[in-house]
């Protein structure tokens, strides 16, 4: 498993994606932002909603407290740029909370109720870890939903992240 420099690396990786992706859709018509696609949440902003839900559900498990959300989204989704801004908030959390991490907290294990139901159990690094991986799928759909609307989106893998952002942390 990772180290702290490492979940260092990969909070700041999520964090650059997700404004990299914030970007292109802002940049986006509003309808195509908003239009009803063949895909699991409809279209880019309530996939990026569930994305924050998610991220947001997992902070609380770090924190140890309740997160208050019944779903792994919300029936309905803000206004692109109040979401944004709360994705922003969310990941400089992260951030954060990644800097303060020493080696024994990574392996701090966290249990948690399922949304759906159910007991779990994961690591701190883990918890990160599946942010950061969750965030990525989804950003691919989104990804998948900009090709749709004819635009071409930049990259957010991380080699690219990597070689364009500075890794002094």
């Amino acid at each position: 498993m990772p180290g702290t420099k490492h979940i260092r690396m990969l909070t700041r990786y999520k964090a650059w994606a997700n404004d990299l992706v914030f970007t292109m859709v802002a940049a986006l018509p509003t309808e195509e932002v908003t239009k009803q696609r063949a895909t699991r949440f409809g279209n880019m902003v309530h996939t990026l909603n569930h994305a924050y839900v998610i991220d947001a559900v997992f902070q609380a498990h770090l924190q140890g407290r309740p997160h208050g959300y019944t779903a792994r989204n919300t029936p309905t989704h803000p206004p692109l740029a109040e979401l944004r801004e709360a994705v922003r908030e969310l990941d400089a959390w992260y951030v954060r909370f990644a800097d303060a991490l020493v080696a024994d907290d990574l392996e701090r294990t966290v249990n948690f109720e399922f949304i759906g139901g159910g007991r779990g159990a994961m690591t701190c690094q883990e918890m990160i870890l599946h942010v950061v991986n969750h965030g990525t799928y989804h950003r691919g759909f989104v990804g998948d939903m900009m090709y749709q609307s004819g635009v071409t989106p930049d990259a957010t893998d991380l080699p690219v992240f990597l070689r364009d952002v500075s890794q002094e942390y």
